[in-house]
């Protein structure tokens, strides 16, 4: 049977759509019945989706992503990313069904097409789907491959249809693709097996933004955790509770007034924050029970019962106290405040793991095709060469747990013994300290350095620069020998690629707190606080 195999042609739907019949019929032998998804519908594909609504027993909603005009009406409104949210979505809840699923894309030879021109490949990329695409002429697959390939989509195999010449195909195969033509679809039937065992054996090279998101989201949505937000008179924290919560992937505290909150929430038509739990730090019904174990933990620092009840006054401090105390899984704050303000707290009553010396934190950087872990970028200003090695063991155990595999890379101005001076030499002795440590801290992790940026990440100059490397030209971690280099770094790639920086991530306290920018948008604050949820749920 196809696993998730997504058929194109940028020409001809009829053709597109019997392509996709034939790899059902051919491919699908193997296994139980498969399903059916189609992206973006119109009026025109009722009949094909009774039909298949019927074979599979389903509501025929349950088989496509969006309507073209609902498609159309939310892109002319700036929302694409909700488009790609839903389609997301609805093809996952069916895939949970069947376990394999080809995907029709829409209609590119419609009239209207034009208005979605681009989404459907966009579509394709964030579904980790290969293409398949059907063209009648050379220059249509050409055109094809480059509209997918450009959004960041895989294409695995391109069938032309009609009689062509060896050289017709000569540029299409001199690039490494996957290959047929045949006069008509049923001559491609003896190259069935070969198609479904290019989609079988199809492992997803790039993720997307969008996709990093998603799956982040519904591992947080397999093990729901409660997450406080101390800052209930921001707007852009009440606008990111009500998608959570409207997502269902979290149980939200909101520390403020009552009243206050619920006027905001009719002010910025919020619908889903009624489902909040809404907690005055005055009046809560815990609130002593707080005041008496901050009491018990900070006694020994000269912290009077009175100065315990001053101190829970403020919401960040409650908040982190309902950490500690059980009452919360984990923390978002620092929207309306410093790092030092969500911090602090943390780091005098919820403390660091047994094993790590200090709170550090990385940024997930989800670039167009993948995603690298930059730390730190944060917190740590200039950290010793033990310090340094901690904190790439660490980042490593991070990036595992929000599925990026770690390779890890100790950044400097140099590549393995090619220069000297304090600041390599202090690269070095971290390499040398985290080799050690590897064994009891996370065995068989793949770890180098000291290695130049581009040589971390570029496969050409890494094999040149350190050949024989675990890690050159293949890391996924990369650690910055000082917060300035961190800090620095990470802006200058998120700002020049596009990239989406999302972070800073905690790493090392015993229960997840994390901080906002200031400037942070209520996309950060949801991706926050659903990583947040995730180290919860690893914790």
């Amino acid at each position: 049977m196809v696993p998730c195999v997504f058929v194109s042609s940028p020409s001809d739907s009829a053709n597109k759509a019997k392509l996709l019949d034939a790899l059902l019929e051919g491919c699908g032998g193997n296994c139980a019945k498969p399903g059916y998804f189609k992206t973006i519908i119109s009026a025109d594909d009722d009949e094909r989706l009774d039909k298949f609504a019927a074979k599979l027993n389903l509501p025929k909603e349950e088989l496509y992503g969006i309507t073209r005009d609902d498609a159309v009406s939310l892109l002319n409104k700036g929302r694409e990313a909700e488009i790609i949210e839903t389609v997301l979505e609805k093809f996952n809840n069916l895939k949970s069904k069947f376990g394999r699923i080809p995907i029709e894309g829409a209609d590119l030879d419609h009239p209207k097409a034009f208005q979605f021109q681009g989404l459907d490949a966009v579509l394709a990329a964030n579904l980790a789907a290969p293409v398949v695409i059907a063209a009648s002429c050379v220059g249509c697959a050409t055109s094809a491959i480059r509209y997918f390939e450009s959004n960041d989509a895989e294409v695995l195999f391109t069938l032309l249809l009609g009689e062509f010449s060896p050289a017709d195909l000569k540029d299409l195969e001199s690039r490494g693709r996957f290959v047929r033509a045949v006069a008509k679809l049923e001559d491609l039937i003896p190259d069935l097996p070969a198609v479904a065992e290019k989609v079988m054996a199809f492992a997803p090279t790039v993720v997307t933004p969008k996709r990093f998101e998603y799956d982040l989201i519904e591992r947080a949505r397999s093990d729901k955790k409660k997450i406080v937000l101390p800052e209930g008179t921001d707007d852009r924290i009440l606008e990111a509770a009500d998608a959570i919560l409207r997502r269902d992937f979290a149980d939200i505290v909101i520390l403020g007034d009552e009243a206050e909150i619920k006027k905001k929430a009719s002010e910025l038509k919020l619908s889903h924050l009624d489902k909040a739990e809404i907690l005055n730090v005055m009046t809560a019904p815990f609130r002593k029970e707080l005041v008496d174990l901050f009491h018990e933990l900070r006694k020994a620092k000269g912290i009077t019962p009175e100065q315990a009840e001053t101190q829970l006054k403020d919401r960040n401090w409650f908040g982190t106290m309902m950490v500690k105390a059980g009452k919360a899984d984990g923390m978002v704050s620092g929207a309306a405040g410093s790092t030092a303000d969500t911090i602090r707290p943390a780091l005098s009553v919820i403390k660091t793991k047994k094993g790590i010396s200090i709170a550090s934190s990385v940024f997930l950087m989800c670039m167009k095709d993948r995603v690298l872990v930059f730390g730190d970028c944060a917190i740590v200003t200039n950290p010793t060469p033990q310090q340094l090695a901690e904190i790439a063991i660490i980042s490593a155990h991070t990036a595992k747990a929000f599925g990026v595999e770690p390779r890890v890379a100790l950044l400097s101005y140099s590549s393995g013994s090619s220069g000297t001076g304090p600041d390599v030499d202090a690269v070095k002795e971290a390499v040398e300290i985290a080799k050690k440590n590897i064994p009891a801290m996370y065995p068989e992790l793949a770890l180098d350095g000291p290695i130049q940026f581009d040589a971390a990440i570029d496969p050409k100059t890494g094999k040149s620069k350190m050949p024989g490397s675990p890690v050159a030209g293949q890391a996924t971690v990369l650690i910055f020998p000082t917060l300035n280099a961190g800090n620095i770094g990470y802006k200058a790639v998120q700002r020049t690629s596009g990239a989406v920086a999302v972070g800073p991530v905690i790493q090392g306290l015993n229960s997840p707190v994390n901080d906002l920018s200031r400037g942070c948008t209520v996309p950060d604050i949801i991706n926050t606080v659903a990583i947040t949820a995730c180290q919860a749920r690893a914790k």
